[in-house]
């Protein structure tokens, strides 16, 4: 266990399904206190708050679209009230949608993926940062994504450019908040196979290309990503922000 974590108040964003599942289970074993933010996924979430509630800890789920900000600043005061405090925001909330093509893209396709992607992490961080700077050290983490380093498979040119502007979103809040004593980093995953997302958007032909590809031979899982992004909580008083960790198996680095 993390000692560093034990006691700490972590809000995770679609904290019950896919990756953000993975991640608040991990931050539940490292003895944390969990605010579960769903969107659809209530009764994993109402799960998830149990285990925490059961294990000696405080917990709530609490649902919302985050795409509008009044939910989200709802989302960030009802976790605050439960937990007593966040001192770690996970922006893990975000979908591709559908694969769709420049020339079969409209605006309101474009805008939709935007606002679940972007707007929604802005608007969240916006609403937690004035609990986040009450601590003496504070901790963000975003989910980016590898279409953000290198533009995606074919049809994911919205979210790719969602995802990339993430990664410019983390750096430049890592310095307007570092003097606060907030620390804020990124995780890119690559192919994370096991989750709705990649079973929805992700043929087996295109995985089973995608993993011949990565020097590692083997996709990524849930546990991958959740190992990483725990790691960059825990070092919530350390020396690194403003950075982004790429879990791809190796398929890109620079």
């Amino acid at each position: 266990m993390h000692q560093k974590l034990k006691g700490k108040n972590v809000l995770i964003t679609a904290g019950a399904q896919g990756i953000g599942e993975a991640i608040t289970e991990h931050f539940i074993q490292q003895g944390a206190n969990v605010a579960v933010h769903y969107f659809s996924s209530s009764e994993r979430a109402e799960q998830l708050s149990k285990l925490a509630i059961e294990k000696g800890l405080k917990a709530a789920a609490i649902g919302g679209d985050l795409t509008k900000e009044s939910d989200a600043e709802r989302l960030v005061n009802q976790a605050s009230e439960s937990l007593g405090g966040i001192d770690i925001l996970i922006n893990n909330a975000g979908s591709l949608v559908a694969r769709k093509k420049i020339g079969e893209i409209e605006i309101d396709f474009w805008n939709k993926v935007m606002d679940i992607n972007l707007t929604s992490m802005l608007y969240v961080t916006k609403a937690a940062t004035p609990h986040l700077i009450r601590n003496e050290n504070s901790s963000i983490v975003n989910l980016a994504s590898l279409a953000g380093r290198k533009g995606g498979h074919a049809g994911s040119l919205a979210y790719a450019t969602s995802k990339g502007a993430i990664l410019t979103f983390t750096r430049a809040l890592s310095t307007e908040l570092g003097p606060q004593g907030v620390r804020v980093n990124a995780v890119a995953p690559g192919l994370i196979l096991g989750t709705a997302f990649h079973n929805t958007h992700t043929t087996p032909e295109s995985a089973a290309k995608t993993v011949a590809g990565i020097p590692i031979k083997r996709a990524g899982n849930s546990n991958d990503v959740a190992r990483a992004v725990v790691y960059l909580a825990s070092e919530y008083d350390g020396f690194i922000t403003g950075a982004t960790l790429d879990i791809n198996g190796g398929s890109y680095n620079m």
